[in-house]
């Protein structure tokens, strides 16, 4: 009798969250202007060619996602390092590892030739990756049914968007993507409260993806202040594949809060049954 209004209830959070988030799609679509491709965009500070690679420093600078990814997605399915709970946590965790290393080749293709017909290859795992991620997060912190339902969701929304920005030259629903570390996954954290510790390591990634996109918007400034070293867009690349790093190292040593505070009062009982207590 208890569980009937307690999966209604569920049912009715459920569509009252996607029925705000297509609205405040909807209320972005219709209050911002359409975001074209265009050539400039394509145009970064270093335009350097080592050992026969166009942008080498662009295209190297991806080599982190791929160790980062690779390692991610293994430790994820052996399920032995990985402190993970359920099914839908599994299913995130290994396409957000997925798509970290599916970014490693994607930029890297894009970056040899930057252009219009290769930007897709850059963007989309990247927006797989923010889905799982941010999907992750939902069943950790809400419920593991919403963040299965959102995950499959946001990868549709994912193709669904590139589709849209190849077929009307409109990047606005791909660029929604990239509020989705920088805005729902700190108000997540904040309104939701954690189910294992070593929560604060969400807005550690989150600090470090916001560090990452300054240096981008900051691509020649940053190639000049280096001495023309380094360029802010590979320095992006580095920043970037910290926050999958810094989130297997959360995996790896987290632990459930119920099991935490279990051991903690085993550890109290028996100090203070021990004969050597004074």
């Amino acid at each position: 009798m208890v569980w009937l209004p307690n999966q209604q209830i569920g049912r009715v959070k459920r569509t009252r969250i996607w029925a705000g988030a297509f609205l405040c799609l909807l209320f972005f679509m219709l209050a911002t202007p359409k975001f074209p491709s265009s050539r400039e965009s394509h145009l970064f500070a270093d335009l350097r060619n080592f050992f026969g690679v166009p942008n080498t420093l662009n295209v190297l600078s991806n080599f982190p996602f791929l160790i980062a990814g690779v390692m991610g997605f293994v430790l994820t399915l052996q399920g032995i390092f990985f402190n993970i709970s359920f099914r839908g946590e599994v299913w995130g965790w290994a396409l957000f590892y997925a798509g970290i290393t599916g970014v490693a080749f994607g930029s890297a293709y894009y970056h040899l030739k930057p252009d219009d017909d290769r930007v897709m290859w850059d963007t989309l795992p990247m927006m797989i990756a923010y889905a799982s991620l941010f999907s992750s997060l939902l069943a950790e912190r809400v419920d593991a049914k919403i963040g299965l339902s959102c995950l499959i969701a946001l990868v549709s929304v994912s193709f669904l968007s590139m589709i849209y920005a190849r077929t009307f030259n409109d990047f606005r629903l791909c660029m929604t993507f990239q509020l989705i570390p920088t805005i729902a996954i700190p108000v997540v954290t904040f309104l939701f409260p954690p189910k294992y510790t070593h929560s604060r390591c969400w807005l550690y990634a989150t600090g470090f993806y916001l560090l990452a996109k300054f240096e981008a918007a900051a691509d020649r400034k940053i190639y000049s202040k280096t001495h023309y070293i380094i360029s802010g867009h590979s320095l992006e690349h580095l920043c970037s594949a910290i926050v999958p790093v810094l989130l297997s190292v959360m995996l790896m040593y987290r632990d459930t809060k119920f099991q935490s505070k279990a051991w903690a009062i085993k550890f109290y009982y028996l100090k203070s049954c021990s004969p050597l207590t004074f």
